[in-house]
Order: structure tokens, then C-alpha cells, then sequence
């Protein structure tokens, strides 16, 4: 027998693979989820988009106008103020929450009873809903009834009034968002600690590395993909921020605390111009995105 049919035989006596069938089925099963994006997500986006190219008179009489309410958004000085004021909220919120987050989840216990109860504690303010962190934060830092404001006005000797003054309404504002969600960056980083291998430590320990070098060289670094998160989601909180401000301050006195969204809810349900209101919506949404894109883009590759 020649060679090229020695050849021929034993590829004919090879079993033959039968190209593996796909089952689509599987996709039903995403299918509730794609209708539940499409109520709760596409269907209200592109209803905002409708309106935001259109001037409302009524249900059954509106005029196309194109991209005049988003000039009209991009020229508002009002909407500039706003906008400078709610990136300073979020870029003082950033520069305290996470410093003070991290710090509060080094010095955490980790093991022991202790574990439990400090998370529990650390928990405790997440736990509140954010209207009612608003109403205890009116009361608490008012001169006349509350201890906060009491203890600044008598104790200190400061004269505080954060409904008549823009300075203390500003102050209020942030050390009660300090307040609220420090504990969350908290919580992140001591579960990034918490991921961290016990050899880490014990050759620290033999190198008889400081608790300072420790930190920079072992937890720090460790901690990274877990800050880009906390500050992703602290930005976008801090951006959107409304409730809170809303129930303590109304945005005033004046000007001082009123936000974007704050500005936009003023727009959409106290005015109630649909057309300018979906047009400062979808430049709201873009922003965010915009920002988170380059925290995002800048935070991964400092990391490589």
C-alpha cells in the first residue's frame, strides 16, 4: 500500500467531531430583563428627548424647536452657577470623604468581637433614608433647638445661622453628606484591607517596617481598584446630590446651596417647562458620564 492511501485510511477511520449545536434558548431568560431596561430606562429617555426638542403649550399642542432649549441651557448664567457650585460640592465631598474613609477602616479592628460591633456603628448613618438625614440635620445644627448649632453658637462663640448665612448653609451641607457617607468608603476599604494576605504584614513586621510605610508600600496599593470604585460613587452621589440640600437649606439662602439637580427640579415641577427641562436633563446626564469616563479613564491607568 502506498503511502498518500496509508494516509487516506487512517483519516477515513478518524471519528468524525459533529460541529456543536447552539441553544438559543437561553435567552428567554434574558428577555424580563430587557423589557424591565426598556420601561424603567429607554422608554422614560427618549420621552425626555421628545420634549427637549419641543416647545409645550399643552397634551395636544407643542412646536419642534430643535436645539433651542439646550443653547438656551448652555447660556444660562444661572445654570453656570449652579454647575461651579455642584463640581466644588463634589471636589470638597472626594477630598474628605476618602481620606477619612480610608482612615476610619485602618484603624478598625480586625478580628475579634470588636469586628461586628464596628461595622455595625460605621453602618449605622447608611442606613437612614436621605430625606430623613436631611430633617435630622435641620434640627440638629439650628441655633435655638438644636445641639449642633447650639454648641457652635454658645461653646465656641461662633455666630451660626445656616439659614440666613451662605458660608454656614454651605458647611451644613457638606459635613452632613460628610456625615452620611463616609461610612460607605469605609466599609470599601476595609474590605480591601480585609482581602489583603496576613504574609504581607508578618514580612513587615520582620523588616520592622513603621505603620506609615506599611500603609503606603502594602495597604495603599492593595486598595487601589477599590478607591476607583468609592470614587466613582461618591462623585456620582455627590453630583446628583438634591434631597438632602433640598430639606435642609431649599437651595438658599439665595443661591448658595442651590445645585444642578436642585435647579432642574425648580425648572421641571415648579415651573414646569418640559421642553427647557428635558434639554438641562439630558446635558445633566451627559456630564455625569463625561466625568465619570475621565475619573474612570485617569484612576486605571495611574493604576497600570
Amino acid at each position: 500500500m502506498s503511502e498518500q492511501a496509508a494516509v487516506a485510511t487512517e483519516v477515513a477511520d478518524e471519528p468524525r467531531v459533529t460541529p456543536k449545536r447552539r441553544d438559543n434558548r437561553a435567552w428567554w431568560l434574558v428577555l424580563p430583563v430587557v423589557v424591565s431596561v426598556a420601561f424603567t430606562a429607554v422608554i422614560p429617555l427618549m420621552t425626555v428627548v421628545n420634549f427637549s426638542v419641543q416647545d409645550v403649550f399643552g397634551p395636544h399642542d407643542r412646536v419642534f424647536v430643535g436645539l433651542e432649549w439646550f443653547r438656551s441651557i448652555a447660556r444660562d448664567p444661572e445654570v453656570r452657577g449652579a454647575l461651579l457650585r455642584t463640581l466644588l460640592f463634589s471636589a470638597q465631598v472626594l477630598l474628605l470623604e476618602i481620606p477619612l474613609g480610608v482612615a476610619l477602616a485602618v484603624v478598625m479592628p480586625r478580628r475579634g468581637v470588636g469586628v461586628s460591633v464596628a461595622l455595625v456603628l460605621v453602618a449605622l448613618p447608611l442606613l437612614i433614608p436621605w430625606n430623613v438625614v436631611g430633617t435630622i440635620w435641620q434640627i440638629f445644627a439650628r441655633g435655638d433647638i438644636g445641639l449642633g448649632g447650639w454648641a457652635v453658637n454658645n461653646v465656641l462663640g461662633v455666630n451660626f445661622n445656616y439659614t440666613l448665612d451662605s458660608t454656614d448653609a454651605w458647611i451644613t451641607v457638606l459635613v452632613m453628606d460628610v456625615w452620611h457617607w463616609t461610612p460607605l468608603v469605609a466599609l470599601l476599604a476595609y474590605a480591601g484591607l480585609r482581602s489583603i494576605p496576613e504574609p504581607y504584614f508578618q514580612a513587615a513586621q520582620i523588616d520592622a517596617a513603621s505603620a506609615w510605610a506599611t500603609f503606603r508600600h502594602i495597604q495603599l496599593p492593595r486598595l487601589r481598584g477599590v478607591l476607583t470604585i468609592a470614587i466613582l460613587l461618591r462623585f456620582m452621589d455627590s453630583f446628583m446630590i438634591y434631597t438632602e440640600p433640598f430639606v435642609v437649606t431649599g437651595g438658599g439662602p439665595g443661591n448658595a446651596t442651590s445645585f444642578l439637580s436642585i435647579l432642574l427640579s425648580k425648572i421641571a415641577v415648579g415651573q414646569f417647562d418640559l421642553g427647557p427641562a428635558g434639554a438641562f436633563s439630558l446635558l445633566y446626564f451627559l456630564i455625569v458620564q463625561v466625568f465619570c469616563y475621565v475619573f474612570f479613564t485617569v484612576l486605571t491607568r495611574s493604576g497600570r
